[in-house]
């Protein structure tokens, strides 16, 4: 398996390296090199050898050999199908594995570069106090400042600031309540065979590539 090395690629037009050509005799079918395709022809290719097999039966001796030799075609156009299947899937699987692998990269970054913001934003407002602080410690009856490229301005505002919620009264209080379904519990009383209604136990299988 490649070893993916996190670091930005512009994937807008990948490129996909092309799966190595089936050796034998070439399937009758028309391949678009596509996976969706390929998995369709496999399964076409499985349908036609089992009614080949199934005309191996007849006592006809001319009929016969004629589905033997086409059945060996069949399995050999099989195994060159699965074999540029297999490949399209193991390049696609290296794709997804590298579009994961970026996404890592990229979210790595993205909490570095809020961590940063962050930190320049706290210090931008940590300055900011310290200049008003000192400004109006200069002209303590000014609401604007103006400066050659700048202006800092100021406005009045009211703010409610609870100092203890235990001591308010209730009718100052709002209260709220939510709800969620307890999937936990559902599932084993579901499991139990239990009907519940609104609910129903699904099973999925999910994948991993390696």
């Amino acid at each position: 398996m490649p070893v993916l090395t996190p670091v930005p690629i512009d994937l807008s037009s990948p490129r996909e390296a092309a799966p190595p050509e089936p050796t034998g005799p070439v399937c009758s079918l028309q391949r678009s090199g596509s996976l969706w395709q390929l998995g369709i022809e496999a399964q076409e290719l499985t349908t036609t050898i089992g009614h080949l097999a199934e005309q191996l039966e007849t006592d006809d001796p001319e009929q016969r050999a004629l589905a033997l030799a086409e059945l060996e075609a069949a399995l050999l156009a099989e195994e060159g199908n699965k074999a540029a299947l297999a490949a399209k899937a193991d390049a696609t699987c290296w794709v997804i594995e590298h579009l994961r692998g970026q996404a890592a990269y990229r979210q790595q970054q993205a909490k570095r570069l809020t961590a940063l913001a962050a930190g320049d934003t706290s210090r931008a407002d940590a300055l900011e106090e310290s200049l008003v602080f000192v400004l109006t410690q200069l002209q303590p009856a000014a609401t604007r400042f103006s400066f050659p490229n700048h202006e800092l301005s100021s406005r009045k505002s009211q703010a409610v600031e609870i100092d203890d919620e235990e001591a308010l009264d209730s009718e100052w209080l709002t209260v709220t309540t939510t709800s969620k379904p307890d999937k936990a519990a559902i599932k084993e009383a579901l499991k139990a065979g239990r009907h519940i209604e609104g609910a129903q136990l699904i099973s999925r299988r999910s994948w991993r590539i390696r």
